[in-house]
Protein backbone atom coordinates (compact mmCIF):
# COMPACT_ATOMS: atom_id res chain seq x y z
CA UNK A 1 0.00 0.00 0.00
CA UNK A 2 1.18 3.38 -0.22
CA UNK A 3 2.51 5.49 2.11
CA UNK A 4 1.52 8.63 3.57
CA UNK A 5 2.96 10.74 1.37
CA UNK A 6 2.85 8.48 -1.63
CA UNK A 7 -0.99 8.43 -3.99
CA UNK A 8 -1.79 6.04 -6.41
CA UNK A 9 -1.74 7.22 -9.97
CA UNK A 10 -4.36 6.12 -12.22
CA UNK A 11 -5.25 6.77 -15.73
CA UNK A 12 -8.45 5.90 -17.72
CA UNK A 13 -8.94 4.86 -20.75
CA UNK A 14 -12.45 4.73 -21.55
CA UNK A 15 -14.51 6.38 -25.04
CA UNK A 16 -17.39 7.21 -23.16
CA UNK A 17 -17.14 10.99 -21.37
CA UNK A 18 -19.98 9.82 -18.71
CA UNK A 19 -18.07 6.82 -17.72
CA UNK A 20 -15.00 8.44 -17.04
CA UNK A 21 -16.65 10.73 -15.19
CA UNK A 22 -18.15 7.73 -13.37
CA UNK A 23 -15.22 6.38 -12.64
CA UNK A 24 -13.29 9.68 -11.89
CA UNK A 25 -15.88 10.08 -9.18
CA UNK A 26 -15.44 6.64 -7.65
CA UNK A 27 -11.79 7.05 -7.40
CA UNK A 28 -12.14 10.42 -5.06
CA UNK A 29 -10.10 8.83 -1.93
CA UNK A 30 -6.74 10.37 0.11
CA UNK A 31 -4.66 7.64 -1.22
CA UNK A 32 -5.91 7.91 -5.20
CA UNK A 33 -4.79 10.12 -7.27
CA UNK A 34 -6.67 10.30 -10.88
CA UNK A 35 -3.70 11.62 -13.47
CA UNK A 36 -5.09 10.75 -16.92
CA UNK A 37 -7.35 10.17 -18.89
CA UNK A 38 -7.90 8.86 -22.86
CA UNK A 39 -10.49 8.18 -25.56
CA UNK A 40 -8.75 5.86 -28.00
CA UNK A 41 -5.88 2.98 -27.69
CA UNK A 42 -3.79 5.54 -29.59
CA UNK A 43 -4.17 8.44 -27.01
CA UNK A 44 -3.84 6.30 -24.22
CA UNK A 45 -0.39 5.05 -25.92
CA UNK A 46 0.82 8.95 -26.46
CA UNK A 47 -0.16 9.88 -22.86
CA UNK A 48 0.53 6.85 -20.85
CA UNK A 49 4.33 7.23 -21.78
CA UNK A 50 4.37 10.79 -20.21
CA UNK A 51 2.34 10.14 -17.12
CA UNK A 52 3.62 6.81 -16.26
CA UNK A 53 0.82 6.39 -13.76
CA UNK A 54 0.72 3.00 -11.05
CA UNK A 55 -2.47 1.88 -12.61
CA UNK A 56 -4.56 1.74 -16.03
CA UNK A 57 -7.39 1.06 -16.10
CA UNK A 58 -8.63 0.15 -19.54
CA UNK A 59 -11.81 -0.69 -21.07
CA UNK A 60 -11.77 -3.78 -23.97
CA UNK A 61 -14.32 -1.89 -26.41
CA UNK A 62 -12.27 1.06 -27.78
CA UNK A 63 -12.32 2.75 -31.41
CA UNK A 64 -9.64 1.73 -33.77
CA UNK A 65 -7.16 -0.85 -31.21
CA UNK A 66 -8.75 -3.10 -28.54
CA UNK A 67 -7.98 -2.37 -25.20
CA UNK A 68 -6.40 -5.69 -24.93
CA UNK A 69 -3.98 -4.69 -28.11
CA UNK A 70 -3.31 -1.65 -26.39
CA UNK A 71 -1.81 -3.83 -22.95
CA UNK A 72 -0.10 -6.26 -25.47
CA UNK A 73 1.44 -3.14 -26.78
CA UNK A 74 1.99 -0.54 -23.09
CA UNK A 75 2.88 -3.43 -20.42
CA UNK A 76 6.42 -4.56 -22.30
CA UNK A 77 7.05 -0.73 -22.31
CA UNK A 78 6.32 0.40 -19.04
CA UNK A 79 6.93 -2.39 -16.44
CA UNK A 80 6.00 0.33 -13.39
CA UNK A 81 2.34 0.40 -14.14
CA UNK A 82 -0.30 -2.46 -13.66
CA UNK A 83 -3.07 -2.95 -16.14
CA UNK A 84 -6.68 -3.54 -15.23
CA UNK A 85 -9.31 -4.06 -17.99
CA UNK A 86 -12.42 -2.31 -16.60
CA UNK A 87 -15.48 -3.35 -19.15
CA UNK A 88 -18.63 -5.12 -19.47
CA UNK A 89 -17.79 -7.79 -21.35
CA UNK A 90 -17.57 -11.63 -19.00
CA UNK A 91 -16.68 -14.00 -21.78
CA UNK A 92 -13.81 -15.89 -20.22
CA UNK A 93 -11.74 -15.71 -23.68
CA UNK A 94 -11.99 -11.44 -23.27
CA UNK A 95 -10.77 -12.28 -19.52
CA UNK A 96 -7.81 -15.24 -20.63
CA UNK A 97 -6.54 -13.07 -23.55
CA UNK A 98 -6.66 -9.76 -21.20
CA UNK A 99 -4.63 -11.53 -18.97
CA UNK A 100 -1.78 -13.52 -21.38
CA UNK A 101 -1.22 -10.30 -22.95
CA UNK A 102 -0.23 -8.54 -19.60
CA UNK A 103 -3.47 -7.32 -17.64
CA UNK A 104 -3.18 -7.44 -13.86
CA UNK A 105 -7.12 -7.67 -13.53
CA UNK A 106 -9.95 -7.69 -15.00
CA UNK A 107 -13.05 -6.06 -13.49
CA UNK A 108 -16.48 -4.89 -14.63
CA UNK A 109 -18.12 -1.68 -14.78
CA UNK A 110 -21.34 -2.78 -12.25
CA UNK A 111 -18.95 -2.63 -9.14
CA UNK A 112 -18.97 -0.16 -6.28
CA UNK A 113 -17.15 2.69 -5.87
CA UNK A 114 -15.19 1.32 -2.63
CA UNK A 115 -15.18 -2.07 -4.35
CA UNK A 116 -13.06 0.05 -7.62
CA UNK A 117 -10.95 1.72 -4.60
CA UNK A 118 -9.96 -2.04 -2.84
CA UNK A 119 -9.08 -3.32 -6.38
CA UNK A 120 -6.92 -0.65 -7.36
CA UNK A 121 -5.42 -0.23 -3.56
CA UNK A 122 -5.02 -4.15 -4.10
CA UNK A 123 -3.32 -4.25 -7.99
CA UNK A 124 -1.15 -1.88 -6.80
CA UNK A 125 -0.25 -4.46 -4.22
CA UNK A 126 0.64 -6.76 -7.12
CA UNK A 127 -2.86 -8.66 -5.98
CA UNK A 128 -4.53 -9.99 -9.27
CA UNK A 129 -7.77 -7.16 -9.48
CA UNK A 130 -10.43 -9.83 -10.10
CA UNK A 131 -14.03 -11.30 -8.65
CA UNK A 132 -13.21 -14.31 -6.86
CA UNK A 133 -15.70 -16.20 -8.97
CA UNK A 134 -14.24 -15.07 -12.41
CA UNK A 135 -10.86 -15.98 -11.21
CA UNK A 136 -11.74 -19.23 -10.19
CA UNK A 137 -12.83 -19.92 -13.93
CA UNK A 138 -9.55 -18.56 -15.20
CA UNK A 139 -7.84 -21.14 -13.07
CA UNK A 140 -9.64 -23.76 -14.64
CA UNK A 141 -9.65 -22.75 -18.22
CA UNK A 142 -5.75 -22.31 -17.61
CA UNK A 143 -5.68 -26.10 -16.02
CA UNK A 144 -7.48 -27.44 -19.15
CA UNK A 145 -5.29 -25.52 -21.82
CA UNK A 146 -2.13 -26.92 -19.63
CA UNK A 147 -3.26 -30.92 -19.70
CA UNK A 148 -4.38 -30.59 -23.23
CA UNK A 149 -2.37 -32.55 -25.36
CA UNK A 150 -2.46 -31.58 -29.19
CA UNK A 151 -3.13 -35.38 -31.16
CA UNK A 152 -0.06 -36.11 -33.41
CA UNK A 153 2.81 -33.62 -33.82
CA UNK A 154 1.89 -29.52 -34.97
CA UNK A 155 4.80 -27.96 -36.49
CA UNK A 156 2.72 -24.71 -35.14
CA UNK A 157 3.66 -25.00 -31.79
CA UNK A 158 7.43 -24.19 -32.42
CA UNK A 159 5.93 -20.51 -33.43
CA UNK A 160 4.44 -20.53 -29.93
CA UNK A 161 0.77 -20.13 -31.09
CA UNK A 162 -1.68 -21.11 -28.20
CA UNK A 163 -5.01 -23.38 -29.22
CA UNK A 164 -7.02 -20.53 -29.41
CA UNK A 165 -4.47 -19.05 -32.04
CA UNK A 166 -4.29 -22.06 -34.05
CA UNK A 167 -8.30 -22.27 -34.17
CA UNK A 168 -8.63 -18.98 -35.14
CA UNK A 169 -6.02 -19.36 -37.91
CA UNK A 170 -7.12 -22.63 -39.53
CA UNK A 171 -10.24 -20.79 -39.80
CA UNK A 172 -8.75 -17.72 -41.73
CA UNK A 173 -7.04 -20.31 -43.92
CA UNK A 174 -10.11 -21.19 -45.02
CA UNK A 175 -11.20 -18.30 -45.98
CA UNK A 176 -13.46 -16.55 -42.91
CA UNK A 177 -14.18 -13.29 -41.82
CA UNK A 178 -12.92 -12.13 -38.44
CA UNK A 179 -17.15 -12.21 -38.00
CA UNK A 180 -17.06 -15.52 -39.35
CA UNK A 181 -14.60 -17.07 -37.08
CA UNK A 182 -16.40 -15.22 -33.98
CA UNK A 183 -19.35 -16.45 -34.49
CA UNK A 184 -17.83 -20.03 -35.09
CA UNK A 185 -15.58 -19.83 -31.49
CA UNK A 186 -18.08 -17.89 -29.79
CA UNK A 187 -16.22 -15.13 -29.08
CA UNK A 188 -16.18 -11.16 -29.77
CA UNK A 189 -14.86 -9.87 -32.93
CA UNK A 190 -12.42 -7.68 -31.14
CA UNK A 191 -10.70 -11.32 -29.74
CA UNK A 192 -10.96 -12.69 -33.00
CA UNK A 193 -8.68 -9.13 -34.34
CA UNK A 194 -6.32 -9.47 -31.18
CA UNK A 195 -5.71 -13.02 -32.33
CA UNK A 196 -4.91 -12.48 -35.42
CA UNK A 197 -2.78 -9.76 -34.83
CA UNK A 198 -0.79 -11.59 -32.53
CA UNK A 199 -0.41 -15.06 -34.93
CA UNK A 200 0.89 -12.80 -37.33
CA UNK A 201 3.34 -10.95 -35.18
CA UNK A 202 4.39 -14.97 -34.21
CA UNK A 203 4.56 -16.50 -37.54
CA UNK A 204 6.71 -13.21 -39.28
CA UNK A 205 3.50 -13.06 -41.57
CA UNK A 206 2.84 -9.66 -43.10
CA UNK A 207 -0.73 -10.31 -43.70
CA UNK A 208 -3.83 -12.79 -43.54
CA UNK A 209 -2.68 -14.51 -46.70
CA UNK A 210 0.91 -15.21 -45.58
CA UNK A 211 -0.76 -16.85 -42.43
CA UNK A 212 -2.96 -18.38 -44.20
CA UNK A 213 0.00 -20.07 -46.78
CA UNK A 214 1.88 -20.42 -43.93
CA UNK A 215 -0.64 -22.94 -42.07
CA UNK A 216 -1.03 -24.81 -45.36
CA UNK A 217 2.82 -25.05 -46.06
CA UNK A 218 2.97 -26.82 -42.39
CA UNK A 219 0.25 -28.97 -43.18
Amino acid sequence: MPTPSKRIKVMLVDDHPLVRSAVRQALTAPDIEPVGEAASAEEAMRLAAELRPDIMLVDIALPGASGVQLVRELAPRLPGTRFVMLTVSTTDEDVMTAIEFGASGYLTKDLTPEALQRAVRGAYAGDLAMPRRMAARLVRRLAERATRTPAGHDPLSSHGLSVREREVLRLLSEGLTDREIAGALTISTRTVETHVSSLLHKLGARNRVEAAQHYRGER
